[in-house]
């Protein structure tokens, strides 16, 4: 059954896509930086490991309750590389974006031996040619293991400017080779079929790359080196996405999540919430007036203050098309949210949900359906009549190790869109969201947890 009241304020973990972003971009800069990050998951310390071995991570420190990474750059004046030291074999955890990133990071660091990134089941199961046929044609030489991880690269320099046309919308892609294009010879432009998450471009720009982005198109001169830049990573709007939804179904809620990413890529979960009829409030650092932060010289992204409080009722919505890109990390949980919607939902395009940590379409429709809801997986999404309904039965979920899914579903049991669930691998959440449960019990009462199961009441 859903917790009695939801109310409450809660200090998100860093952004994951920044903070990878923000150690691997200072290790490839010239001079020394320190990068501030509020909890950070699993997959996000999996890139500091990777540094680290390389010999970019000078110390880490734990100071008012974040953890502080200080980094010496390799690169210099006018080449932007990682350091040449140690890590012949790099283990990148469940963490696509420390694969694919570092993919594209060593592709063009020169005279050094190859490096062989590898990772966990799930992460072996994930398609890698999409980054490294892009790379090769860039005269990188990229080694996949039938298209899959491991991975071997053999540093190459100079790389050669290109136009690439991608296929898949795809920020980690996108961010791969645009990293690697700060060492090719000329201007590389890249295209993709809908618009991405721009961290890569904002934060490559804010230490003094030649990058920019122009609607879908991503361009770079090459060669460049940049300048090591101290900064705080903000919340992570993908984690906060959770309790947006959980308020908006609960209703008795009322949340406050401060200092959140606001970046304008990632802000389609709000405007699709709202869509939905959430109330929810976006504040600046001046709270006399509501609008998005802005971002300064401090900090390559905006942030501010989200507030949620109970809907008075949400609506069905379809997704399609360019939109879904900037809500893949986020769909899982707005699956929960159209089932607590009157009416009949739909989302399509959204294939790639097939191959992330699971086949999260799979996941959810089958969570759905033992929540009583009426739901159909299609093979690009799902198709679902929602409602609140008046007897919620108990739910167990199998998360097969996937954050995403063992998120969601915790949602659900908390809002009273399921009754109690069990959480087969509570530790999953780690990846993406370390403390989840411990917010969760903040702002609702206590969550039972027991032999590797966790239930929410």
């Amino acid at each position: 059954m859903a917790a009695g009241s939801l109310r409450g304020e809660i200090r998100l973990p860093s952004d994951k896509s920044i903070g990878h972003r923000a150690l691997l971009f200072n290790a490839m800069a010239s001079g020394s930086a320190e990068v501030s990050l509020s909890r950070p998951g699993a997959d996000v310390l999996s890139t500091l490991e990777a540094l680290r071995l390389l010999g970019a991570v000078e110390a880490v420190e734990e100071r008012y309750g974040s953890v502080l990474v200080t980094l010496r750059g390799a690169g210099g004046p006018g080449a932007a590389q990682l350091p040449a030291g140690g890590g012949e074999r790099i283990e990148c955890g469940n963490s696509g974006t420390t694969m694919r990133l570092l993919c594209g990071a060593l592709a063009g660091r020169p005279g050094v031996s190859p490096i062989e990134l590898f990772g966990d089941v799930s992460l072996s199961s994930r398609p890698m040619e999409r980054v490294a046929g892009p790379l090769r044609a860039m005269g990188a030489e990229v080694v996949t293991t039938d298209g899959h991880a491991p991975l071997r690269v053999f540093g190459r320099r100079p790389l050669r400017r290109m136009h690439h046309d991608l296929r898949v919308a795809s920020a980690q892609v996108l961010g791969a080779i645009t990293v690697a294009a700060l060492t090719a010879d000329g201007t590389t432009t890249i295209d993709t079929p809908a618009e991405t998450r721009d961290h890569t471009e904002r934060l490559l720009a804010w230490l003094g790359a030649p990058v920019r982005r122009e609607g879908t198109r991503t361009t770079i001169e090459g060669p460049a080196g940049m300048q090591a830049r101290s900064l705080t990573v903000p919340g992570d709007l993908s984690s906060a996405a959770a309790w947006l939804v959980a308020a908006a179904l609960h209703p008795d809620a009322e949340l406050r999540l401060p200092g959140v990413s606001l970046n304008p890529t990632r802000m389609a979960i709000v405007d699709v919430l709202r869509e939905m009829g959430a109330d929810i409030r976006v504040v600046s650092g001046d709270t006399s007036r509501e609008s998005a932060g802005a971002p300064s010289s401090a900090s390559p992204e905006p942030f501010g203050d989200l507030i949620v409080r109970s809907a008075t009722s949400l609506r069905p919505i379809s997704l399609r098309g360019h939109l879904v890109a900037s809500l893949i990390d986020e769909l899982p949980l707005i699956a929960v949210a159209m089932a607590g919607a009157n009416g009949v939902s739909e989302l399509r395009d959204a294939a790639e949900l097939r191959v992330k940590e699971s086949d999260r379409i799979a996941q959810v429709v089958r969570h759905l359906v033992a929540m009583g809801v009426d739901a159909e997986e299609l093979p690009d999404g799902w198709r679902l009549t929602g409602g609140r309904r008046s007897r919620p039965v108990p739910l167990a979920v199998a998360t097969g190790g996937d954050h995403r899914i063992g998120i969601a579903f915790a949602v659900a049991a908390l809002s009273g869109s399921s009754g109690e669930a069990t959480i087969d691998q509570p530790a999953c959440v780690d990846v993406s969201y370390p403390g989840f449960w411990d917010d969760l019990e903040s702002i609702s009462g206590p969550v039972r947890a027991s032999a590797g199961a966790g239930a929410v009441r």
